[in-house]
């Protein structure tokens, strides 16, 4: 069992608004359990930290190259470096980040075929099958507050023309679609709330929906023609196929904004191939995560096989919890610090699923569990075929 002994800490370089790096408390966290810690020249500055404000005098911090902080047992990096990052990994090692292994399928491959024992945060869970590593409420919070914003634009105050509530419909009810209907309700920014409430405002009202309605296109569209706020908070057993055909877009009033809470990729060129839950409607960034209709980067944004005809003012964001990038790093710390433990204890190959709560759960996030995972369900669809 090889346990590490070094840590990489490279920098996001995905767009200028992403400013989200691990703090300083958490790297300490991370050389008290015995790592040397390697941080490239210039991480954190765009969020005003500066190299001293990590090492803080520690001998076992210390500045690098890119190249080097890729090069290390263990690379940490919220979101997934880029294609062609994958090659400075060195062979063996160990990968955290966002890694999204079911609606990645390129990635997963290439990850295996690079020897890369990978760790997929977004793939670690306990027990029952719930997520560790998230930051669901952010996710919620942040876009419907986008969303709000922009119809504030429309409707100072926040209040209709005909003086009646804001109509918020969202699809999906798990985690991220029980916190978009707290956000709905309270306008997507409690302070706006209050100033809400103390001016006597009509409010917002929140209706979510699942699977056993948004399949039925009468029902759907009865609801959409009375929504201003439409929100995809969905996950789909099948990413191959949109939750909403772009037609059906068609249906939302001129003055609906659609929110992108889902932001599954259009990767057009996997097997099957991976599409939005909404069809026809962009992927936004920390740069631009809101697209009025005429927005001309739509063209540009949506494949040209995808119909996109119908069109919304439309607010999506890869990254939504990086809104507000220091509350999303410090939410994320603690949930880590449990999980890391083990893996600095044991190494990657000694995480077992027989461990503790922890363990286990840091377990399913590896991609060596990912592709059994695969493998098994691939032989029970023979077995079940014969």
């Amino acid at each position: 069992m090889s346990v590490p002994k070094t840590i990489g800490f490279p920098r996001m370089r995905h767009e200028a608004g992403e400013k989200r790096v691990f703090l300083p408390e958490f790297i300490h966290y991370l050389v008290e359990l015995g790592t040397q810690a390697y941080i490239e020249e210039g991480y954190g500055a765009r969020s005003g930290f500066s190299f001293e404000d990590y090492k803080r005098a520690n001998p076992n911090i210390h500045m690098c190259s890119r190249e080097e902080a890729f090069q290390k047992d263990i690379t940490l990096i919220l979101r997934s470096p880029k294609p062609d990052e994958f090659q400075l990994l060195k062979r063996g090692a160990t990968l955290i980040s966002m890694l999204h292994y079911p609606t990645r399928p390129i990635r997963v491959a290439r990850l295996k075929k690079l020897g890369i024992k990978a760790i997929s945060l977004d793939s670690i869970a306990n027990d029952d099958n719930i997520r560790l590593v998230e930051n669901m409420k952010a996710v919620a919070w942040n876009g419907l507050e986008a969303a709000f914003d922009w119809l504030e634009k429309i409707w100072p105050g926040l209040v209709r023309p005909d003086k009646k509530p804001i109509q918020v419909l969202i699809i999906g009810a798990g985690m991220v679609g029980k916190h978009a209907v707290e956000a709905a309700t309270k306008l997507g920014n409690i302070e706006r709330n209050y100033d809400h409430i103390a001016s006597n405002g009509p409010g917002a009202a929140a209706l979510s929906i699942g699977r056993n309605i948004a399949s039925n296109a009468a029902t759907m569209e009865a609801l959409f023609r009375q929504a201003d706020i439409l929100v995809d908070a969905t996950q789909r057993r099948d990413s191959s196929k949109p939750v909403v055909p772009n037609k059906w877009i068609g249906w939302l009033p001129k003055h609906a904004v659609i929110v992108d809470l889902a932001v599954d990729p259009y990767t057009l060129d996997a097997d099957p191939p991976v599409v939005r839950g909404l069809e026809g409607i962009p992927q936004g960034n920390l740069d631009q995560y809101v697209f009025p209709a005429d927005d001309p980067k739509w063209d540009s944004l949506v494949p040209a096989s995808i119909p996109s005809k119908h069109r919304r003012t439309t607010v999506t964001c890869y990254s939504w919890p990086g809104v507000h990038p220091e509350a999303c790093m410090n939410h994320y710390a603690r949930q880590l610090e449990p999980l890391v433990y083990h893996l600095f204890k044991k190494g990657y190959d000694g995480i077992s699923i027989y461990g503790d709560y922890f363990e286990r759960a840091l377990y399913r996030g590896t991609l060596k569990a990912w592709l059994q995972g695969e493998a098994d369900a691939a032989i029970a669809a023979q077995k079940g075929s014969e």
